[in-house]
């Protein structure tokens, strides 16, 4: 990848992370007021725990870091991984084709 572009894409991290605690902190808010039940209440704390984690995380690592982690993933869980990207590709295609 070219310099610029990580250059590029590392400016924007912040911006990434930020929304990502933004909207961890709102999940928070909201948790138990979300239909459902405790159990419900108990999944939103975790995926604001987990959008927490992640954003702290894009904010300590520059994008060799995050390439290098998403390599050895990969390697780990190769089934896990292209069910990821499927699954991602499925929902951009999804979301480009409404534009």
């Amino acid at each position: 990848m070219g310099r610029k572009a990580a250059t590029a894409i590392d400016d924007k991290k912040e911006a990434l992370a930020s929304g990502l605690a933004s909207a961890a902190s709102m999940l928070y808010e909201k948790a138990d007021d979300l239909p459902g039940g405790e159990k419900v209440a108990r999944a939103a704390r975790s995926a604001a725990e987990a959008m927490e984690r992640a954003a702290v995380y894009v904010r300590d690592q520059d994008l060799k870091g995050v390439v290098s982690d998403v390599q050895q993933v990969a390697k780990r869980n190769p089934g896990v991984t292209l069910l990821t990207a499927v699954a991602v590709g499925f929902l951009l295609a999804r979301s480009l084709s409404r534009h």
